[in-house]
């Protein structure tokens, strides 16, 4: 993998977004000349058209990223990734039309953007057929050998199998007397030299996955391997790394302490973030303000009560505010105290149902990120019943606060709503990630990534 921004992206993903856009690139170019030649005209100098060529490769490989062309499924499934391929280069196109009906003959001609499409999403799944049969091959994938054989290594085999992993497992050495759960270990007695063995298997990386390291470090061994250039990584670094969040079950709090992250330079990223919600929310503001006043509307014709709720969650260090939502419940629904939603819960209205999917109760919340006390990006605001009891439940749940709590975040777009305590593990896990590694660049892709799931809304309640 690489790390962009404190953020791993897996080569795979990589290779074939750099494909990808070359491909967009040569399908503006082409449609080009194509409508030139229809028309008779002289298509001109490639110089000339690079700006608006390059604006469209920009804004399609944006929409494909936002829509998740580029995540695990998509890349599992060719059927998938067609749907999603599709969808997004059809949200470019049209959002590309109407900056031309805006600007006519200045930026994009119409009929020039229809071939555009046609020819983008040809060269597109061409690559997936061509380019994606290599990704899930052995020269695509990171050749690890894991230093433990029981459950934790069990975990890693287990994570290896996924359909779209970029790691796979070469050898498991079991370094302790104890009983091992994965069969195939072979015991560190039998390895003369580590250092040769990790180097004959051709391992790129070496993983600790030791049930308790107190005085079985093998210390020399990892400075070997170390110096002879092959990465030694931890196994709750790995896990980071691999699924983008924080494992509680084997976290430690001197982990959260020594590893990367909660960095200084933090606060130029705050600064920016700051600046970009104060702009943004003006702006959505003002743009949605009409369809909150017609949806307040209909929520009033629907049920007796107000248009809108009112709700204390807790934000940044543990502070309360006042959340502002259109109402898309019964004015009765927590009569006897604060609950999650439930499947099909009977407390939700007929109009909250179509706000609740299309996420238009969130809107007023944008009020609450231009005050300061939100932001867009960031954890769910709990209520303070539930942060009460799931601090006392679940470790390092206040950890959470040390962000501004957002309308949207990397546990809303990685991990379908949840009603339960275990999901809220979960969550956590998610929220712990992003307040350990949070970005501008991550802030950008989980906005972009929530445009997946108001597309695809999964588990919205």
């Amino acid at each position: 993998m690489i790390r962009l921004f404190k953020h791993y992206i897996p080569h795979a993903v990589l290779l074939l977004g750099m494909a990808d856009f070359a491909l967009l690139l040569l399908a503006a170019d082409l449609a080009w000349n194509l409508r030139a030649s229809q028309i008779g005209i002289d298509p001109g100098a490639l110089f000339d058209r690079l700006i608006p060529i390059f604006g469209f490769a920009v804004t399609t490989l944006t929409a494909l990223i936002a829509v998740g062309v580029y995540g695990g499924d998509a890349l599992r499934s060719m059927r998938f990734a067609c749907a999603r391929m599709l969808v997004g280069v059809s949200l470019a196109i049209l959002g590309l039309a109407m900056i031309d009906f805006v600007l006519p003959g200045h930026t994009y001609w119409r009929s020039t953007l229809l071939y555009t499409m046609g020819l983008s999403i040809f060269l597109l799944v061409m690559n997936r057929l061509i380019v994606g049969a290599f990704l899930g091959t052995s020269a695509f994938r990171r050749r690890v050998l894991v230093l433990g054989a029981g459950g934790r290594a069990e975990r890693i085999r287990k994570l290896s199998e996924r359909r779209g992993s970029g790691f796979v497992v070469v050898g498991f050495v079991g370094m302790s007397d104890t009983k091992n759960t994965v069969a195939e270990a072979i015991e560190r007695s039998a390895i003369h030299d580590l250092s040769k063995f990790v180097a004959n298997l051709g391992a790129s990386e070496v993983v600790l996955a030791l049930e308790e390291r107190r005085n079985s470090l093998p210390l020399k061994d990892l400075l070997r391997i170390k110096t002879a250039g092959v990465h030694v990584n931890d196994f709750s670094s790995f896990l980071e790394r691999e699924t983008g969040r924080v494992d509680l079950d084997t976290l430690n709090p001197s982990w959260l302490i020594f590893s990367d992250g909660f960095s200084s330079g933090r606060a130029i990223s705050s600064v920016a973030k700051r600046l970009f919600d104060i702009g943004a929310s003006s702006l959505l503001l003002l743009l949605t303000f009409p369809v909150i006043v017609i949806f307040a509307i209909l929520v009033k014709l629907d049920s007796k009560g107000p248009a809108f709720f009112r709700q204390v969650r807790v934000g940044l260090y543990g502070q309360e505010f006042v959340v502002l939502k259109l109402r898309s419940m019964r004015t009765d629904a927590e009569k006897d105290g604060a609950k999650w939603a439930e499947k099909d819960d009977a407390r939700i209205t007929r109009v909250g149902k179509i706000i609740r999917k299309l996420r238009i109760d969130e809107l007023p919340q944008v009020w609450t990120v231009l005050k300061g006390q939100m932001s867009f990006v960031g954890p769910r605001p709990e209520v303070p019943k539930f942060v009460a009891d799931l601090d006392d439940k679940l470790p390092y749940y206040a950890e959470r606060h040390m962000v501004k709590p957002g309308i949207t975040g990397w546990a809303q777009i990685n991990y379908p709503y949840g009603a339960s305590i275990e999901d809220s593990r979960h969550k956590l896990e998610y929220d712990l990630y992003y307040a350990k590694n949070y970005t501008p660049f991550l802030d950008l892709l989980i906005l972009l990534q929530t445009l997946r799931v108001v597309l695809w809304p999964e588990g919205a309640r």
